[in-house]
């Protein structure tokens, strides 16, 4: 990989993007921005009191603004889970980068998942946790470069997507 490259880490909520990306970074000895803390920076405001008071696609639409405003090299990056939703956004961070899709099952995702609301999800009225699965996982599939099926410990996933990398 070229020095100047990044990482995206691309994938469902609670699939390990912010610690895997923590980590790589680290080993890498490269930078580590998470997108949902710069949307909270901007917005002075958490994810989940974001969509309460403003609603899922004015949500998607400051997301999207943040992720444009990411002016990384050498950067891991770990995303919103929602980002895929953006074509802009996913074209703005594929520009640089390798993007890594950390897979879970829609069985991993339930149980990880306890606390839709409390997390900041984007979950649409009426729309089911796997039929959310099913939505996003076509688009993970579709912009990423790697997929990486997570299966192990979150030293197993980092391991795995430095072999990856390596062979990109």
């Amino acid at each position: 990989m070229s020095e100047e490259k990044n990482i995206v880490l691309i994938g469902m909520p609670t699939s390990g993007k912010s610690t895997v990306g923590v980590i790589a970074a680290k080993m890498l000895g490269m930078d580590f921005i998470d997108t949902d803390i710069v949307l909270q920076k901007r917005e002075g405001h958490k994810l989940r009191e974001i969509i309460a008071s403003r609603g899922i696609e004015a949500f998607l639409d400051r997301e999207e603004q943040a992720v444009l405003s990411i002016d990384a090299r050498h950067s891991v990056i770990a995303t919103g889970g929602s980002v895929v939703y953006s074509d802009a956004a996913m074209k703005h961070l594929s520009e640089n980068a390798a993007v890594v899709y950390l897979k879970i099952s829609p069985e991993e995702l339930r149980k990880r998942l306890t606390d839709v609301r409390g997390r900041g999800v984007v979950l649409h009225r009426g729309e089911s946790l796997e039929e959310m699965y099913a939505d996003r996982a076509a688009l993970y599939e579709r912009y990423c470069t790697v997929t990486i099926e997570e299966n192990g410990t979150i030293e197993d996933t980092v391991r795995s997507v430095m072999e990856a990398l390596h062979k990109e």
